[in-house]
């Protein structure tokens, strides 16, 4: 028996064709832990349970438990987990909730009797999405955009590049993130905190500019000049040097241990530079900027008070 109309589902609504209000904005957080898909089967189902259970702890060592009970839209992407909460509350995500993670997420490994560490990417943005409050709600281009920073390659590049037994947790704001939140002095962390970088997913369109933001560096971070495209951690190379007398040059980007890096090109003579995370100083010869995460940055006479 054919069905009659009105057993068909409604018809969605149309853009462009009458003005209605704007769904609630909500903050959105989403995480997702890395190298889910490297670890054998067995391992994936304990994954996924803890990685919120992790979450849930933070909320409640951070004294936001509250965001937790009222989390709007949650759900587990199977490595990851995502939820939509008061974006009022956003600068208290940003800090402390993300260093509180970072600290529970090193307990937890530290604890973890040989097993493989969890290492989660996180991911914070803010724009109006539905709430509809089943199975269906939280849906829009503000949860999907979440989504595509937290797999972006400045974020993925970053906690691949930092010490997985010191940071634990990296994260990435969306701009409209960054501008609400912490450039306009309501997070409890200084705007040198975080880097900007160009978010680009591979495979996809989509790029947009966002923020890095390590609660716990263990390694630098190269800011590209703006309009370069999408950052990646890296100490850059030096400038291209003339030949000297006839001899080709030949790049050297070298690292060791304690954060001492060579970089230059060889034709008589390297640069070295000593990059430390965390505030220290950078010299040498640099493109672009590089940071600590601490905030500071290297500014005039860089051999002053060592002649």
């Amino acid at each position: 028996m054919r069905e009659s109309s009105s057993d068909l589902p409604e018809r969605p609504a149309g853009p462009y064709t009458r003005s209605r209000p704007l769904p609630p904005y909500r903050g959105v957080l989403a995480v997702d832990a890395k190298d889910f898909t490297g670890r054998p089967a067995i391992e994936h189902e304990g994954v996924s349970r803890a990685v919120p259970a992790l979450l849930k702890t933070a909320l409640a060592r951070a004294e936001l438990r509250d965001l937790w009970d009222d989390r709007r839209f949650p759900a587990s992407t199977g490595d990851g987990y995502v939820f939509g909460f008061d974006p009022a509350r956003m600068p208290f995500v940003v800090h402390p909730l993300l260093f509180t993670l970072q600290e529970v997420l090193a307990d937890y490994n530290v604890l973890s009797h040989g097993a493989l560490p969890i290492r989660l990417r996180a991911s914070l943005h803010i724009g109006p999405l539905p709430d509809t409050g089943d199975e269906f709600g939280g849906n829009g281009t503000a949860r999907n955009d979440t989504h595509r920073l937290l797999d972006s390659r400045p974020v993925k590049a970053v906690l691949a590049s930092h010490k997985e037994n010191v940071t634990h947790v990296a994260a990435i704001l969306s701009d409209r993130c960054y501008e609400d939140a912490v450039a306009g002095g309501y997070t409890g962390r200084h705007p040198d905190h975080f880097v900007e970088v160009a978010a680009t997913v591979e495979g996809k369109p989509f790029s947009q500019r966002a923020w890095i933001y390590v609660p716990q560096p263990s390694g630098p971070l190269y800011e590209e000049p703006a309009g370069a495209g999408a950052a990646a951690p890296a100490v850059p190379d030096a400038a291209p040097a003339p030949v000297n007398g006839g001899e080709a040059d030949r790049k050297v980007r070298n690292s060791a241990p304690n954060g001492n890096i060579n970089t230059g090109t060889v034709h008589g003579g390297q640069s070295v530079g000593n990059y430390h995370v965390a505030g220290d100083h950078v010299e040498g010869n640099k493109a672009g900027r590089v940071r600590g995460f601490q905030g500071d940055q290297v500014r005039g006479d860089k051999n002053q008070g060592r002649r």
